[in-house]
């Protein structure tokens, strides 16, 4: 039964993902990539924007089969020599064209590390906690498309990578999350930091190998690659035990991947016959709406042509933003609980719900197809048939006016600084272009809400498993992936202080991430729960030291100190712009500590399990409810 009455609505994901059974073949189907030569962690943007697009713009494509011709690559090795199975694991990277990994040292990974001292074409950029490296991974792939690649020990570092493994799953981010294991001899004995991981992770997994052959290593590692980067993506985990890692062998680098049936279920070019039902639905509508998702991510170029030719309005889910540029003027911006009202009022009065590259319960017409095939064909069918043109003028007047009436808004009171007015600062002053990393909570919907996205891959956050301590880790990947983009993590202070570690890795590495904490001493989303539906009741919510609520406490500047990153505090609106733009000008990382009030709600809110008709759009935490 459809959410909404009277509602066609369509859904196209960007690809299913389908359980891997294991299946044998003999065919030789997947060779790797040339590499370039390794270059050395500099990375040198403060307020600089280049001209040329982001990754996904214009060679993110999902892969659909791996290719079909072994190209040179010049190992280290002769072919015929010797090696242990860490050097096997360490090339077989270099050959997925793997400049950057993200891994922290431990027992069951020692051999690991120091092949990676050997290797010329890799650079590891460590991180101080298991979960710092995985987010960073997260970040290097959400901003590059490219696959993310950790490395822990086994144990609790393994373990740690968990909260990674899920967000990865839930949002779709190609991972390759690398394991040291104890030898095989002891697997299942309960020996020191034995976990098993493989059975941990298999849930939040695309899929995941433990290796127990030295020789199967390169077929591993070349259909991990595959697996995580085609089809719908995901994280894929290699559990290799440590004598696996010592074991001497020479490596078959023409080894067949065993993916047949994965292969198989691979989404096939959309049938024309669908497309044309799509195409008429389109033709009979008088109010059709857009949802886009996180899909449509590697084809916006698609997307804004499909717009340009049906006028259609085009509303976002938090994954999806940057798809469609928020400032066009067919931008609805964010649907959802705290998305504008326009987007939910399109979407509430729509007679044709074409949801692109989303996760969607009840369709009426479903096409299992990659989306960028899809558009094109679309668009295809609308160019053939121009004859029959789309004219939604009406519909989009209407929406206009919904805009002008409920625009996103925010109060301020005296010298107070509106949280919402700081993001509002720096989108004006990165012209839109900056790359956005955050955690979790209200500072996460109100830089969806208030930052403009003109691009995919400008947006990074935990979108699916909302993981706090995310956006600071999360920033270092995308400063590594996009060394001359500018990076800032917007974050709050219960978030940022839960991987406030990863500073000490800005600092060494001198990454120029800048990092904007949105301070209100509390847990502000789960404050604004506790004033609107528990009466102001305060549950350990407050981040503060009790015994002196005056004070800002931690204090962040310190920890930045110690980091030999530069940082400064903000307390007042007329001073927050020279501040904003100190931040970005200074070449290297910068820490802005901006004091706001806990009293401000994220707005529009419609509250869990009702409707778009109880939005709330009034109040604060300084009203009685």
């Amino acid at each position: 039964m459809s959410p909404f009455p009277n509602l066609h609505n369509l859904s196209i994901p960007s690809i299913r993902r389908n359980p891997l059974p294991y299946s044998p073949s003999l065919s030789p189907i997947f060779t790797t990539q040339h590499l370039s030569n390794h270059r050395p962690l500099h990375i040198n943007a403060s307020l600089s924007y280049p001209n040329s697009k982001p990754p996904s713009a214009f060679n993110s494509t999902i892969r659909t089969k791996p290719t079909d011709q072994e190209e040179i690559f010049d190992s280290r090795f002769s072919p015929d020599e010797p090696r242990k199975g860490c050097d096997v694991l360490i090339e077989a990277l270099e050959r997925e064209s793997v400049t950057h990994v993200f891994a922290y040292s431990g027992g069951a990974t020692l051999e690991i590390h120091q092949s990676l001292t050997r290797s010329s074409r890799i650079c590891n950029v460590l991180p101080r906690h298991e979960q710092g490296g995985i987010f960073a991974a997260e970040g290097y792939a959400r901003a590059s498309g490219r696959p993310g690649v950790c490395i822990a020990t086994s144990g609790p570092g393994a373990t740690n990578l968990v909260s990674g493994l899920a967000d990865a799953m839930l949002d779709s981010i190609p991972i390759a999350a690398i394991t040291g294991q104890v030898p095989r001899r002891m697997i299942g004995t309960d020996a020191f930091q034995e976990t098993p991981i493989v059975e941990v992770t298999r849930s939040i997994t695309k899929h995941n190998y433990l290796v127990l052959k030295a020789e199967d290593l390169p077929r591993i590692v070349k259909e991990a690659f595959f697996l995580a980067s085609s089809g719908r993506p995901g994280p894929v985990l290699i559990d290799i035990p440590k004598d696996i890692q010592q074991q001497l062998l020479i490596p078959d680098w023409n080894c067949p991947v065993q993916l047949p049936g994965y292969l198989a279920r691979l989404p096939k070019h959309p049938n024309t016959s669908h497309l044309e039902q799509i195409v008429r639905l389109i033709m009979e509508s008088k109010r059709p709406v857009l949802y886009v998702g996180g899909g449509c991510i590697n084809s916006s170029e698609e997307l804004r042509r499909f717009v340009e030719l049906t006028g259609i309005p085009v509303a976002s889910t938090l994954m999806g933003l940057g798809t469609f540029s928020c400032t066009h003027e067919l931008s609805l911006h964010m649907l959802e609980m705290h998305g504008t009202m326009y987007a939910n009022y399109a979407v509430d009065r729509s007679d044709l719900l074409l949801a692109f590259g989303v996760r969607f319960d009840d369709p009426h017409v479903s096409v299992c197809a990659d989306v960028k095939l899809a558009l094109q064909g679309i668009s295809a069918l609308l160019e053939k048939g121009r004859e029959h043109m789309l004219d939604f003028s009406d519909w989009t007047e209407e929406i206009y006016k919904q805009k002008v009436k409920y625009p996103l808004s925010y109060k301020t009171l005296g010298e107070a600084i509106p949280p919402q007015y700081a993001i509002q600062l720096l989108n004006e002053l990165t012209d839109g272009k900056a790359i956005i990393s955050t955690g979790v909570g209200q500072h996460q919907m109100w830089s969806a809400q208030f930052y403009n996205y003109r691009e995919p891959r400008q947006w990074l956050s935990s979108s699916g498993l909302g993981a706090m301590g995310f956006g600071l880790p999360v920033a270092i990947g995308a400063a590594v992936a996009r060394p001359d983009s500018v990076v800032v993590d917007i974050d709050g202070d219960g978030s940022f202080i839960m991987n406030v570690q990863e500073l000490a890795t800005i600092g060494v590495e001198n990454l120029p991430v800048k990092i904007m904490i949105l301070n209100n001493q509390y847990l502000g989303m789960v404050v604004q729960w506790e004033d609107r539906f528990y009466k102001a009741n305060r549950a350990h919510t407050f981040l503060g030291n009790p015994s002196k609520e005056s004070d800002i406490f931690p204090n962040m500047l310190r920890f930045a100190e110690a980091c030999n990153i530069p940082a400064a505090r903000v307390t007042k609106k007329v001073e927050l712009k020279e501040a904003i733009k100190k931040m970005l000008e200074t070449p290297g990382p910068y820490l802005l500590d901006v004091i706001v009030p806990h009293q401000e709600h994220v707005l529009p809110m419609i509250p869990s399990g009702m409707s778009f008709h109880d939005a709330i759009t009034e109040g604060g935490g300084r009203s009685a409810y």
